[in-house]
């Protein structure tokens, strides 16, 4: 029967999807696209009158396929998202950003800005207005060939001098792509959203010309403004600008602060942390104490000797002026279950001195402050170090031995 018929169609359908699924996440791109084949050739036999919207699905898989099958071409993949293009009004701009993602991924970087320049160009009666978002992505990502062709000229111009006529046609050139990036960079950063790479652009093409107020509020629009979700980066770019500017100690403070708070482990932690400690305000001494720990209870921190060589610089500064233990002590309430294990291990004291010598000391500074004379790390090191007859190891065993009675406070 014609229902009995239409439910096995369905069902030959499903089970083909599943196979595609089962191939794609086993990585036997082959066996994906021959049962993509037989799924398309599949539904050009329905003749139910029931709407299919397959076209999607086809795009997404065939994509995937084409991307990492061994035998595919550029050639082949262009071609395929030419017909996805023609297969849906609705997606047409979607399928047109993903093949120039493509084209820029093998290098293809003019036909990249042309298939972006037709896609601009592109108009369908309503649905122009509803793609609108699609169609600001298509404009910014020209920009941003744009600022690419300006990189080029301006590098070009800065190796051969001022001199000649081909350097006035190349420096025109190169503000007509100023003129084209500018616009379109503009326009994309001021939707609330993540756009690094565009505003690093758009703030590089302010700043070679001396724009630097218009830099700064970009800067700062993308980093304060409460539309934009939080981004450790824009704090990152805006700290960057005013350490190039020469602003004050103060204005860097405040950018890391925040940053500080949304990523504890970020790798600028050390320059906040060094800006912190050259500070005469006990306040700021005390973050910078807080910082350098907060960092350090990351995995990707263990072994950052320049990370523990700050810490143990402040708390032998503090152990020596018995000033402001109780900083130490706070620090180390929340910490010393855990720490002792994921630090200071005698495994660890083994590998960091086969491994980096000098991260060892470091180290075992912190840990001979922290868990005195008697912990594993502190005496492995001391130990190799004194056999060693290496002297700053042997200063180091007598330094934690004198301030004993500090570890003892700190413990509590």
């Amino acid at each position: 029967s014609s229902h009995e018929h239409k439910l096995n169609f369905r069902k030959s359908k499903e089970a083909c999807l599943s196979y595609i699924q089962d191939a794609l996440l086993q990585k036997q791109w082959k066996r994906a696209a021959e049962f993509l084949t037989c799924y398309v050739e599949s539904l050009e036999k329905d003749y139910s009158r029931e709407h299919i919207g397959p076209s999607e699905m086809i795009w997404r898989i065939g994509t995937e396929i084409l991307w990492h099958h061994s035998q595919s071409s550029m050639k082949e993949f262009n071609c395929f998202m030419e017909q996805m293009k023609t297969l849906g009004v609705k997606r047409y701009l979607k399928v047109c950003l993903e093949h120039v993602f493509h084209l820029l991924c093998n290098g293809q970087i003019d036909e990249a800005y042309q298939n972006l320049s037709v896609a601009e160009s592109w108009r369908f009666g309503e649905q122009t207005a509803i793609q609108d978002k699609e169609m600001k992505l298509i404009e910014a990502y020209r920009g941003l060939l744009d600022y690419y062709s300006w990189s080029k000229q301006k590098n070009i111009l800065l190796e051969h001098g001022e001199d000649g006529f081909s350097d006035l046609a190349v420096e025109q050139e190169m503000h007509s792509y100023f003129r084209k990036a500018a616009v379109n960079l503009k326009e994309i950063i001021k939707i609330p959203g993540v756009w690094d790479v565009f505003v690093k652009c758009y703030v590089d093409l302010l700043e070679f010309y001396g724009d630097h107020n218009e830099a700064r509020q970009v800067l700062n629009e993308y980093a304060y403004n409460s539309k934009f979700p939080a981004n450790p980066n824009a704090h990152v770019y805006l700290y960057q600008f005013l350490k190039r500017q020469g602003e004050s100690k103060k204005s860097l403070i405040s950018a890391l602060k925040i940053l500080h708070d949304i990523v504890p482990s970020h790798e600028l932690m050390i320059d906040f942390n060094t800006m912190l400690q050259k500070s005469k305000k006990r306040k700021k001494r005390q973050l910078g104490l807080e910082v350098i720990f907060a960092a350090l209870d990351y995995a990707g921190w263990k072994e950052n000797a320049k990370a523990w060589s700050c810490l143990a610089r402040q708390l032998k500064q503090i152990v020596i002026s018995e000033k402001h233990l109780d900083w130490i002590k706070q620090e180390w309430n929340s910490r010393k279950d855990w720490w002792p294990a994921f630090h200071f291990s005698r495994y660890l004291a083994k590998r960091n001195w086969q491994e980096n010598k000098s991260l060892s000391y470091e180290k075992a500074l912190v840990a001979g402050i922290l868990l005195g004379k008697d912990c594993k790390y502190f005496k492995y090191v001391s130990h190799q170090g004194c056999k060693a007859q290496l002297k700053r190891f042997r200063m180091l065993k007598k330094f934690v031995n004198r301030h004993h009675p500090v570890y003892l406070r700190i413990s509590g």
